[in-house]
């Protein structure tokens, strides 16, 4: 199996990525739908959507919460761009970041809510730990961070794939970067690794298949 670079991976694949979601992705009909549920109705509510990819989350968002000021960051510019491009009578409501929201300084105290949709689940526990503090940290007082998220059945899946990950790296002789790959982690590792970052408390609230949405409170 070959390992892509994750942005070079995701613009590749632009053209044809809405469709695969939400016809091959299981529970993707509604976990866009019930994600959006969950965004408080607040008038010009901050929102930071961490791998925002082509926006498919924001078309049930704006949906709820027509006045949200979004800030997206993602990777992959051919995706962004495909957002922009949907939402061009939104200009003024979506300010977009193409880096690597790992690197990326988010600041401090700025959003209501941070958001990621199937898109943490590339990362190691390590990487996973760093964001999920950078992403406290960007969050109010109160803020809440809701992850959409394809979750590991049981410890041995997780296990099984990390090796695999581990051991093609190895192979390709690749030693930094980030590459697609799925890490998925059970919640209850993901739900500590939210908590030893630092938030207070952390419920799972929807699930469907494997894919889980949880949300933490600051």
């Amino acid at each position: 199996m070959k390992l892509e670079e994750i942005s070079s991976f995701f613009n590749k694949r632009v053209d044809g990525y809405e469709e695969h979601m939400m016809t091959y992705v299981d529970g993707a009909k509604e976990y866009y739908i019930e994600t959006a549920k969950i965004i408080p109705k607040v008038e010009g509510l901050k929102l930071l959507d961490l791998g925002c990819g082509t926006g498919l989350e924001l078309d049930e968002i704006f949906k709820v919460n027509p006045t949200i000021m979004v800030t997206g960051i993602d990777i992959a510019k051919k995706m962004t761009d495909k957002l922009l491009d949907k939402y061009r009578n939104r200009s003024n409501q979506i300010n977009i970041i193409n880096e690597s929201y790992l690197e990326y300084n988010i600041g401090e105290d700025i959003y209501d809510v941070a958001l990621s949709v199937q898109t943490l689940h590339h990362f190691t526990h390590k990487e996973k730990t760093k964001i999920f503090s950078k992403i406290f940290r960007s969050l109010k007082h109160n803020g809440i961070y809701v992850e959409t998220d394809y979750i590991a059945p049981n410890q041995e899946y997780e296990d099984f794939h990390y090796s695999e990950n581990v051991r093609m790296r190895n192979e390709l002789g690749i030693k930094e970067g980030y590459y697609h790959y799925d890490t998925p982690c059970t919640f209850e590792n993901e739900k500590n690794m939210l908590y030893e970052a630092g938030f207070k408390s952390v419920e799972k609230i929807w699930q469907k298949e494997n894919t889980v949405i949880l949300v933490a409170k600051k």
